[in-house]
């Protein structure tokens, strides 16, 4: 069974802002209000932020294990509100269908590797509006869709926001103790799709899209247009 989750975070409160500015301590938190053990072919644990104003701060999950976020409330919630939404979110994805038009919201890291002569390639990040709807345009069909729109001549995908994350985590070469800096270029991308190959978009909507899913990227999410 797989589960979509919906908690609302408190952007007021320290552990918050500390989370919010550590895409590795989000990962980590997150993690830490799931069960271990879950079966790979179930997909993987995806979570995203959404910011809707100054005072609204979403955190989606999907995850294959049903989460207890009670810490994550206590610590960095609305303790005194409200708790968290889970659904059952295979019920959801067993309707999907070929040729359904969906609105979506879908935070990643457009990324590119980049040739090194006598080395492995260099994965380098697009920065360019242009550079990262080209990128989602040319994984589409690879995640089982296509990209429309509403009106001939209107843009089928756009990128709301751009940012980068960056912070340090210990590398394992040295056994955790040396600290390297990490940077994630995220963008925020919205558009209306069309669903092309069922198999292929449940895949994607489980195990998300591109790179850096643990430090919030690849989550994709869906409404009626």
């Amino acid at each position: 069974m797989t589960y979509f989750s919906r908690l609302r975070l408190n952007p007021t409160r320290r552990e918050t802002r500390r989370l919010v500015a550590s895409p590795q301590a989000m990962h980590a938190a997150v993690m830490g209000s799931h069960a271990l053990g879950s079966a790979p072919d179930e997909g993987r644990v995806l979570w995203r932020l959404d910011r809707h104003s100054t005072h609204e701060l979403d955190l989606y999950v999907v995850s294959p294990s049903q989460p207890d976020f009670t810490g994550l409330v206590e610590q960095a919630g609305w303790p005194t509100l409200l708790g968290w939404d889970s659904t059952d979110y295979g019920s959801f994805l067993s309707r999907l269908a070929k040729g359904q038009q969906w609105s979506f919201r879908l935070t990643a890291n457009p990324v590119r590797a980049v040739a090194v002569e006598g080395g492995r390639g260099r994965v380098t990040p697009h920065v360019t509006v242009a550079q990262q709807e080209q990128w989602l345009l040319g994984h589409a069909a690879s995640w089982g869709f296509a990209l429309s729109s509403a009106k001939p001549g209107e843009a089928s995908v756009s990128v709301r926001e751009r940012h980068t994350a960056g912070f340090t985590r210990a590398t394992p070469e040295s056994g955790g103790s040396s600290r390297g800096r990490v940077a994630i270029t995220r963008a925020d991308f919205v558009g209306r799709l069309e669903v092309d190959d069922v198999e292929l978009f449940r895949h994607a909507l489980l195990n998300g899209m591109g790179r850096a899913k643990a430090y919030g990227c690849g989550l994709m999410t869906l409404a009626r247009p």
